[in-house]
């Protein structure tokens, strides 16, 4: 029997709360992508900025407008929106029209996240489910860069065809490729600014880059006979190319998609890892970045029901 001066507040576990909200989370990373967006606008101009700024306003008012129709509890103060339009309009060629971008922000919005039930509810990445829906549909435009009013061919399509490429000018930035992709510089200072604030960790995108780099550095040479094995050259030049970078530290990190176990993390770094290597070096396409988080996105479930800890004081298994 409770005694009526007596109060007791009953919840649910954990018990232990954080003042850290997902609007501080979101707000964060959206600081850390700015490097990599200003680089963006400066690599590229006007034209990237205008990207950038349509896939995020069309992430964000998607948003506003589904859940005003849907009666649903508002929701864009918490950044996740901003985040989603940004992210994807960093994985978006500068030469793309400006619609394409906002279509693509709608789908990633309306369809990956909001009909799954919102934020914490999506099996995938929302910025890249929208890139990859326009890869399938937009083929052609997503896939042609201009640098310096010429269109050519990205470092990873040259060193698929056999060709060398300049890895300190992949460094910079100073090359063709997504408005946010390009500097690993700019891209590393705002994975500095996530770890140092403690949103993420090197599990994940330092087992992701390790796998990567032990499988570029063995099967390589099967794709270019031309290289040895574990040429540093050759994976310099493939860590620094692409979206990897950005995808290891920004979109491989997020925490609906990935595990929350320790050892479903390393698992699920060695497999985006994997994927991606064998994308790269045989599949048809260069890049294979977006494909292969997705995949390991749908396989987070399976991950965390083999590596998730037995609780404390069950048997053995019979």
């Amino acid at each position: 029997m409770v005694l009526s001066e007596n109060k007791f507040m009953m919840s649910s576990s954990p018990h232990i709360r954080s003042k850290t909200t997902s609007a501080n989370i979101m707000q964060i990373v959206t600081a850390a992508l700015l490097p990599a967006a200003a680089f963006g606008v400066y690599n590229f101009g006007l034209s990237a900025l205008i990207m950038l700024i349509s896939t995020t306003a069309s992430a964000v008012l998607t948003e506003l407008i589904y859940q005003k129709l849907m009666h649903k509890k508002v929701t864009v103060n918490d950044f996740s929106a901003v985040v989603t339009g940004l992210l994807l309009g960093l994985n978006m060629p500068s030469s793309a029209p400006w619609w394409m971008g906002a279509l693509g922000s709608v789908f990633g919005i309306l369809v990956v996240k909001q009909l799954f039930g919102g934020l914490g509810q999506n099996i995938m990445n929302p910025a890249l489910g929208a890139r990859c829906f326009l890869l399938i549909s937009f083929t052609g435009q997503m896939t042609t860069f201009i640098y310096d009013g010429v269109s050519g061919p990205t470092p990873l399509a040259v060193l698929k065809s056999g060709g060398t490429v300049d890895t300190m000018s992949m460094l910079i930035g100073k090359i063709p490729g997504t408005i946010g992709e390009t500097s690993v510089f700019a891209i590393m200072l705002g994975a500095v600014i996530l770890i140092l604030t403690g949103v993420i960790d090197l599990r994940i995108p330092g087992t992701y880059l390790a796998t990567f780099a032990v499988f570029v550095g063995i099967f390589g040479h099967f794709q270019n006979p031309d290289i040895g094995f574990f040429d540093p050259q050759y994976i310099t030049a493939h860590l620094c190319g692409g979206g990897i970078m950005l995808g290891a530290w920004f979109m491989a990190t997020d925490y609906v998609t990935s595990p929350i176990t320790k050892r479903g993390q390393i698992v699920y770094g060695m497999l985006l890892g994997i994927l991606t290597g064998l994308f790269r070096l045989f599949g048809g396409s260069a890049e294979g970045v977006s494909y292969a988080i997705i995949i390991s996105n749908l396989l987070v479930p399976l991950i965390e029901r083999v590596t998730l800890p037995k609780p404390f004081g069950k048997g053995g298994e019979k």
